[in-house]
C-alpha cells in the first residue's frame, strides 16, 4: 500500500483538484490518503469530509511549517511507501503506480520523484545538485544575468544533463517525493528546524548519507502549478522564512558539499 500525505495551507481549491486527479488517475494501486491542514481556518475540513469521506483528515491548530506538518501525516502512514504530495499538483497517466513499480524494481532507491511540468506542458527544472551558499542570492537578484553566475545556476539545476533521462540526483524538489517507508524509518522524518524551504534538500542528503539513492524519474509526469521563491520579492514573508532555512541548512552541514551523484 502507498500512503499519500498531502499538507494543506489555505489552498482548499487546489487541494480538491489534486485529490480528484489522484482518484481519476490512480489504477491498480492500493492506497490511502491522509490530508493534514496547517491551521487554514477556511472550512477545508468540512469540504474534505463532504467530498472525500474516505480520506483521513488531520487538523493542526497552527501553521507548523512544511516539514513538521508533513511529519504529522507521515506518522499516521500505514503503507510500504509514503508519497508526500503538495496540493498544487495534478496527476495524470497513473503516475503514482509508475513510481510504485519503479521502486519495486529498484530496492536500492529510497526516494523517487516524477518529472514536474507546467500546465502548458513545459518541463520544470527540479533535479538539482547540492547548492553552494550563495545560490539563493544568485537566483533572486540581477546577479543571475552575469555569465559566470548564469553558468553556476544552470549547473545547480543540472541543465548540463538531459531532462528527458531518468537519473540519480543529489536532491529533488519536494512537491512530490515517493519514499520507501523502511528507508525513512532509518533516515528519520523531515527536520522540523526548517519551517519553509530546504527540507527536501536536507532529507535527500540524509538519504544519500545512509546509502539510499535519490532518483529523478522522467518517464512519469505530474502537473505542478508553480510559485517559485525565486520570483517572489526579497522581503516577502515566505522568502524570509526560506532564507532562515537556508542559513540553518548551512549551519547544519557547513559549506562543503559531498561529491555529486550526477
Amino acid at each position: 500500500m502507498v500512503s499519500i500525505v498531502i499538507l494543506n495551507y489555505k489552498v482548499k481549491g487546489l487541494l480538491k483538484n489534486c485529490v480528484k486527479s489522484i482518484y481519476a488517475n490512480t489504477h491498480g494501486l492500493d492506497y490511502e490518503i491522509i490530508v493534514v491542514d496547517n491551521g487554514s481556518d477556511d472550512g477545508v475540513g468540512e469540504m474534505v469530509k463532504k467530498r472525500f469521506p474516505k480520506i483521513k483528515f488531520i487538523q493542526n491548530k497552527d501553521n507548523l511549517g512544511f516539514g513538521a506538518g508533513n511529519n504529522v501525516g507521515i506518522r499516521e502512514a500505514q503503507g510500504k511507501y509514503v508519497a508526500v504530495i503538495n496540493p498544487d499538483t495534478s496527476f495524470k497517466e497513473n503516475a503514482l503506480k509508475k513510481m510504485y513499480d519503479f521502486m519495486e524494481d529498484h530496492g536500492e532507491v529510497g526516494i523517487v520523484a516524477p518529472q514536474l511540468i507546467n500546465p502548458n506542458g513545459s518541463v520544470q527544472y527540479t533535479r538539482c545538485r547540492f547548492p553552494e551558499f550563495l545560490m539563493p542570492i544568485y537566483r533572486r537578484t540581477p546577479l543571475k544575468k552575469l555569465g559566470v553566475i548564469d553558468k553556476k545556476i544552470k549547473r545547480y539545476l543540472t541543465l548540463d544533463k538531459d531532462y528527458s533521462q531518468s537519473t540519480k540526483t543529489d536532491w529533488i524538489f519536494g512537491a512530490i517525493l515517493f519514499i520507501r517507508k523502511e528507508s525513512l524509518d532509518q533516515v528519520g522524518l523531515y527536520d522540523e528546524r526548517f519551517f519553509l524551504g530546504f527540507e527536501d534538500t536536507d532529507l535527500c542528503r540524509r538519504f544519500w548519507e545512509k546509502n539510499y539513492e535519490v532518483w529523478y524519474y522522467s518517464k512519469t509526469q505530474v502537473v505542478h502549478y508553480p510559485h517559485r521563491f525565486s520570483r517572489k520579492k526579497l522581503l516577502s514573508k515566505s522568502v524570509k522564512e526560506h532564507n532562515l532555512s537556508w542559513i540553518k541548512y548551512f549551519k547544519k552541514y557547513g559549506f562543503k558539499n559531498p561529491e555529486s551523484q550526477i
